[in-house]
């Protein structure tokens, strides 16, 4: 595939007069590339038919069980191990992109309460005791 200056090159040489043959020679293409760029509108792209997820027969349930669980979260083991018993068959990070689609863009980080260090030194601290140090 040509980038695009060489397609824009293509059109160029063609709207001077020049031939298909002259253009390829020219660019070091060949011909049927040529042909194919000016028949084309735009830039010819390469579009990758979808292909099913594995996922795919277990996402309603993952989205009843989500909904189910808020405002709180199922972690994607249990959920993971809950589908298995199902039959789905793929893996964790399949599983674990899709939920993080359905998670709220509110909800907390996991131990973000713990990780808050916006305040002075001892204010992440975990025990309460002033006299802990």
């Amino acid at each position: 595939m040509l980038v695009a200056e060489e397609a824009v090159e293509i059109r160029v040489l063609s709207r001077q007069g020049k031939g298909i043959r002259e253009i390829a020679r020219v660019l070091a293409v060949s011909r049927n590339t040529v042909r194919r760029y000016l028949r084309s509108e735009g830039l010819p792209r390469y579009a990758r038919e979808a292909r099913p997820s594995k996922l795919d027969p277990y996402k309603n349930y993952l989205d009843e069980r989500a909904k189910s669980a808020a405002p709180d979260w199922i972690p994607a083991t249990v959920l993971l191990r809950e589908i298995t018993t199902l039959g789905y068959r793929g893996g964790y990070s399949i599983l674990k992109d899709y939920l993080a689609t359905l998670r709220p863009a509110t909800a907390p980080e996991h131990g973000a309460a713990f990780r808050d260090r916006s305040g002075p030194p001892d204010a992440g601290r975990l025990c309460d005791d002033p006299a802990r140090p």
